[in-house]
């Protein structure tokens, strides 16, 4: 059975039309909502820390700014849009004393939720609303009449309105435009953790880096092994995106096309595959959680040690060079 999708006559907006809706954040979620909902004529405010550099900046955009516990306050809705790792204090510091019954208190990723990091209380809505697109893409695609597609979880629904609330808040944010899927916090914390660890993230980048110690340690310059490892990547993943694998080898050349079926399975085998199925065991027995959560009580040790190794990797050297004789790549921007 298809997935079910909903699109723009889906969606009641008479639901929210006269609710206040806090969007908490002003980073790349949180502007692209906050702004989106604005443009669609919804009543929003943006709630930021005492201080934040973002407080000029929405405000410049036209929007109402206030601090957390203000704008928690305030709204009938208040979607959180802050990083993973700082909701739970936000949350409990400053949107549970103001989270009343009736409200609704909404996520764009449900760790939080999922690993019981926020517990909200019985008689609130909960609900997740998930662009698949980054924020200024998002934000970018709305201002062309379009959107990007998105994903709607009910955990709690206390109201009996939770669905509908969400799939009106987002058509409010463009989503509807491209098509809504239903969804669990559950399926989306899992997939989304695993689609970044596996391939999106550590994969690729493990994927390229490997690639490229293995050209360079063989006698061929950097610069080469750049090119084809990283640089020509896009160009790839750009072919994936239009047409999927199968528009990929129809645009590569017939040898690209039989290296590919013949020696991509002897890299990616099944020693991988079970590799790929440990990762996912930790993400849904909630180990890969209890790391990230101790890893940030802890002040980022083993996460801050990585970041500067990865940042040294010659594969950075090198392309920080190439990229400077790029002008096309500002160009583009």
């Amino acid at each position: 059975m298809p997935a079910k999708m909903y699109y723009e006559s889906d969606a009641d907006m008479s639901l929210i039309e006269d609710k206040g809706i806090g969007i908490i954040g002003y980073g790349s979620q949180g502007h692209a909502h906050a702004l989106n909902l604005k443009d669609s004529g919804l009543n929003v405010s943006v709630g930021l820390y005492e201080g934040s550099s973002s407080w000029s900046k929405a405000e410049e955009e036209g929007l109402k700014v206030g601090t957390v516990a203000e704008v928690a306050e305030d709204s009938d809705i208040v979607m959180v849009l802050i990083p993973d790792h700082l909701q739970s204090q936000v949350y409990r510091e400053s949107i549970l004393p103001y989270l009343l019954p009736g409200k609704t208190l909404m996520f764009a990723h449900g760790f939080n939720i999922h690993y019981d990091a926020i517990i909200p209380p019985q008689n609130v809505d909960v609900s997740m609303v998930a662009p698949k697109a980054p924020g200024h893409r998002m934000r970018e695609v709305y201002t062309k009449e379009s959107g990007v597609p998105g994903l709607l979880a009910v955990h709690q629904d206390a109201s009996g309105n939770a669905h509908g609330v969400g799939l009106a808040y987002a058509r409010g944010v463009g989503c509807t435009r491209a098509g809504v899927l239903d969804t669990t916090f559950k399926e989306e914390t899992e997939t989304d953790l695993f689609g970044e660890q596996a391939v999106l993230c550590g994969g690729v980048a493990a994927l390229v880096k490997a690639a490229f110690e293995t050209l360079v340690d063989a006698g061929y310059q950097p610069e080469s092994a750049y090119f084809e490892c990283m640089h020509e990547l896009k160009l790839i993943v750009d072919l994936f995106y239009q047409g999927g694998m199968e528009y990929m080898r129809y645009s590569v050349s017939d040898t690209a096309e039989y290296g590919d079926y013949t020696r991509g399975p002897v890299i990616i085998d099944d020693s991988v595959k079970e590799k790929m199925r440990d990762v996912l065991d930790q993400i849904q027995d909630g180990t890969f959680a209890k790391e990230w959560i101790t890893e940030n009580d802890e002040g980022r040790p083993t996460f801050n040690r990585l970041r500067d190794e990865n940042a040294g990797h010659p594969i950075e050297k090198v392309g920080k060079e190439l990229r400077s004789m790029m002008t096309f790549l500002s160009d583009a921007d």
